[in-house]
């Protein structure tokens, strides 16, 4: 996998440093918390915090493949999937990276396949609806079943 992922040219040295990533990790979109009960961890995405990065999107894949990896590292021994949750409460047209996001899927599904155990997609506004309509023919059908989006009545 790293050897794959080397050969890109937003991660040439096999891993990603904190400086790396500044204008990332500044908007606090994303953080771990804690496991569901199958012992996966679970990391939460507030799509209202991610912004098309001025500086290009190797930053932004840089920082996709730095929480990846931060995830894998947590798993305990025996365990090779992860649960994600995307909070998307107050999401709205300035949040929309299309390229961003078909790019953080084509890292997950390319280097870190079956890591996906769930994503949780909550409160979809239909703005999103209209760009995941964009999204979704680029993900693979394995990764679709894996992707919910929770009802906002529930």
């Amino acid at each position: 996998m790293w050897r794959k992922l080397q050969q890109r040219s937003f991660v040439p040295n096999g891993s990603i440093s904190l400086s790396q990533i500044p204008n990332e990790l500044a908007h606090d979109k994303a953080f771990t918390q804690g496991r569901d009960k199958q012992g996966r961890p679970i990391f939460v995405v507030f799509g209202r915090n991610h912004f098309q990065n001025k500086h290009g999107l190797d930053e932004f894949k840089r920082y996709v493949v730095y929480l990846l990896d931060k995830l894998c590292a947590s798993m305990p021994p025996g365990q090779e999937k992860f649960l994600g949750i995307a909070e998307l409460k107050g999401w709205g047209y300035s949040n929309s990276d299309v390229r961003g996001y078909i790019s953080a899927l084509s890292i997950l599904q390319d280097y870190y396949p079956e890591r996906l155990g769930k994503f949780f997609i909550v409160h979809a506004p239909y703005i999103f609806m209209k760009i995941w309509q964009i999204i979704y023919p680029f993900i693979d059908n394995k990764t679709k079943k894996k992707i919910v989006f929770v009802d906002n009545n529930k």
